[in-house]
Parts: structure tokens; sequence; C-alpha cells
């Protein structure tokens, strides 16, 4: 009776010929954007909190300083220490790293460094106002603290 018949051969292939090309390019974005953390931190960061924050224009200019109590006690002792990059250094040594850090940048940008310092919030005020007295002796004026949130009032 019925002139027509149904087609059933169908076919349900998903073409996947650019599928490699697509996960390469998702892959090489991935790898170009992510950024990999410069330092390992070997003292304790417990960051407190700020009633005020400001964010941070030219991420370039900033050089961190660390200040806490060192992750291993055995080796480094128990007293609050300051990281520069990846190694343990004292107030004495602060005139130094700053020069190195100035040299790594431009003529231009050199009055602009930026120092950040990460203090732990049970970190006393003597060493982080020695480090402060060592900053000005070295020139770097611009001085920033690190928190973590806003408290709410």
């Amino acid at each position: 009776m019925s002139k027509f018949k149904k087609k059933t051969g169908t076919s349900e292939n998903i073409p996947t010929s650019a599928l490699p090309d697509i996960i390469f390019m998702l892959l090489f974005f991935f790898m170009v954007t992510t950024v990999l953390r410069e330092q390992e931190i070997l003292v304790e960061q417990k960051i407190p909190q700020a009633t005020q924050l400001q964010k941070l224009e030219k991420k370039s200019l900033i050089s961190y300083l660390y200040v806490g109590k060192p992750k291993n006690t055995a080796l480094y002792g128990s007293e609050p220490r300051i990281q520069a990059n990846d190694v343990l250094i004292t107030t004495n040594d602060i005139v130094l790293w700053v020069n190195q850090e100035k040299d790594q940048l431009s003529e231009v940008e050199r009055d602009q460094i930026t120092i950040s310092m990460k203090a732990d919030r049970d970190v006393k005020m003597g060493p982080i106002s020695d480090v402060q007295f060592e900053l000005r002796e070295a020139d770097a004026r611009k001085l920033l603290y690190a928190a973590v949130g806003r408290v709410q009032n």
C-alpha cells in the first residue's frame, strides 16, 4: 500500500578528524597562559586581613620579601627570618638584595621599584621595623604590606 520506504540505515558517526587539533590548541593555550610559582616559600605565611585594599597596576616592578618563622625549624631555628627570592637573608643583606633587584630593571624603572612585604601575622614588630629601616637605607621607599581580604566591620 505505501509507496514510500523508511530509511533505517542512518549512520550516527561524529567527525573526529579535527579533535586532535583542538586538543593541542587548548594544551598550548594553557601552557602559555599558566604562571607557575616563581619561588618556594621557606617561611610560614598567615597573612593578616586588611581594612583597606588597593590593587596594583604594574606587577613587574614589585619584589617580594617574606617575613615569618621558618618552616624547617630544625635547620633555621624558630626566630622570624626574612626570605628574598629563594634564600633566607639577614637584615644586613637587604640593601644588597634591593640593589640586585634594581639592576634587573631598566634605567627608567629603577626608582619605581616597589617592595611587597608578606609578613606572618604572628611576627612581632621588631623584625618588621628592622626591615623597614634597611629598605630606607637602600632607597626603596615604596613599601606594601600584603593582606588577604577585607575585615568586615
